[in-house]
């Protein structure tokens, strides 16, 4: 018996140790803190908040009084969220409405642009919803389903809102990408990946589309009064990872090792929601940012000429004309 519980402890403790390697603590996050009022009679869109980062970052504009429009795909789901965040906000807080939005297919990103345009005004939308490596599947209009939901969905979000966003100004768009951008590169070639399917590629293609995207469109924001800026959350305990296999016998260490070695998402919806309400961004574009500070990129996320071409290839895909 003792030998037996030798072993487990030594195989939990090198499991343990891999786990550190791989995830390497992460810095102390501050919990910002604004005055209560700082988003009263602002509205805010965030996509995924139903969960995740999107459910605590619309939890903490609630309290700031902010408008929040939850859209979500899982309405249920999303009203379970909206009681628990409504439940939390204190007495003092804002409005939830709830919309639905299917990443996945771009009828419902029309429907639900067409619904948004009934709004008098759009202060802040937060493009955070995302789906990680993922079997392949295709969206409803034949698109890889982490390019189609991770990019090409919020890419004709943000276009069909645009004019709103610009007769609201000043505003900001807000884009959540992933340090795993440096993983990747787009495949201009096979950008739908039907050629070859690599799901941890694919994710990472995905994610560098939202830095490219975010590039490209504060250029063409100059002078508009709304502001882009991208963001990198860290390592997250979010539904994110459900497609990922665990073996059974390790899920309870990695469920111990998330809690020591991942962020809250109320810790990973920090710097959105700095990026979202700060005045220090006051006017800062076609940035991105880490723990609410300006992060350095590599140089395939500033590559203009990419980012120019992703946006063209990115239009007709998706139908948008000039």
């Amino acid at each position: 018996m003792y030998i037996a519980v030798f072993v487990a402890a030594a195989v939990g403790g090198g499991i343990l140790l891999v786990l550190r390697r791989l995830f390497p603590q992460q810095e102390a996050v501050k919990l910002l803190r604004y005055p209560i009022d700082m988003m009263q009679g602002k509205t805010v869109i965030v996509t995924g908040a139903n969960s995740g980062i999107g459910k605590a970052v619309a939890g903490e504009l609630l309290k700031l009084q902010a408008r929040v429009i939850m859209a979500c795909r899982d309405l249920e789901s999303a009203e379970e969220a909206a009681r628990d965040i409504k439940e939390h906000a204190g007495p003092d807080q804002g409005q939830v409405v709830i919309k639905h939005l299917d990443l996945a297919s771009l009828g419902s990103v029309r429907r639900f642009c067409t619904e948004i345009k009934e709004e008098s005004k759009i202060d802040v939308l937060i493009n955070n919803a995302g789906i990680y490596q993922c079997p392949y599947t295709k969206t409803e209009d034949g698109f890889e389903m982490q390019l189609g939901v991770n990019h090409l969905g919020h890419f004709l979000i943000t276009n069909l809102l645009l004019d709103l966003l610009k007769a609201s100004a000043p505003g900001r768009i807000v884009v959540v990408s992933s340090k795993l951008y440096k993983y990747g590169h787009v495949n201009f070639d096979d950008l739908n990946s039907e050629n070859n399917y690599d799901k941890a590629f694919c994710y990472s293609q995905s994610k560098l589309a939202n830095l490219l995207f975010t590039l490209e469109l504060s250029q063409r924001l100059e002078g508009s009064g709304v502001t882009v800026n991208a963001l990198t959350p860290g390592i997250v305990r979010t539904r994110l990872g459900r497609h990922v296999p665990i073996p059974f016998l390790a899920k309870p260490l990695f469920g111990l090792a998330s809690l020591v070695f991942f962020k809250s998402p109320l810790e990973g919806a920090q710097t959105p929601l700095y990026l979202a309400c700060s005045p220090e961004v006051d006017g800062v574009s076609g940035k991105c940012f880490a723990n609410c500070k300006e992060e350095e990129l590599m140089a395939k996320a500033t590559d203009d000429q990419a980012a120019k071409q992703l946006w063209e290839v990115s239009k007709r895909m998706v139908g948008l004309t000039d």
